[in-house]
């Protein structure tokens, strides 16, 4: 763990997201910058591609809840199984028709141990 004591977001969702749609960008921004229409609307599905893989594996459990987690979840190699269910307040887990409960109870997997501790 490194030495920071704020919950960054550092998930596998947030950095698949991250680079897919940096590449994106940039592909896109090459397009432009050459007049290339075709680089500009590739560059363009790129990033959508990537917003849709963020959210895929948001909802797989590899993303986090809104808000502050517990400590123990801040690695970006644990898992929210919590997901399977929806988070409150979760604008992903709404379009995929999960949450709209008040209180949450998740489930995280932690160097193959399970740990379950409720979040309000």
């Amino acid at each position: 763990m490194s030495a920071h004591q704020h919950d960054e977001g550092h998930t596998l969702a947030g950095w698949a997201g991250f680079g897919i749609v940096s590449v994106g960008a940039a592909w896109s921004g090459v397009g432009l910058c050459v007049g290339d229409a075709l680089g500009v609307w590739g560059g363009l599905a790129v990033v959508v591609i990537g917003v849709v893989v963020t959210w895929v594996l948001h909802l797989a459990g590899w993303g986090k809840p809104p808000g502050r987690r517990p400590v123990a979840e801040w690695g970006w190699r644990v898992r929210d199984l919590g997901a399977r269910q929806g988070h409150p307040g979760c604008v992903g887990c709404r379009l995929a028709g999960r949450g709209g409960r008040s209180a949450v109870v998740t489930d995280v997997v932690v160097r193959g141990e399970q740990a379950t501790e409720p979040v309000v």
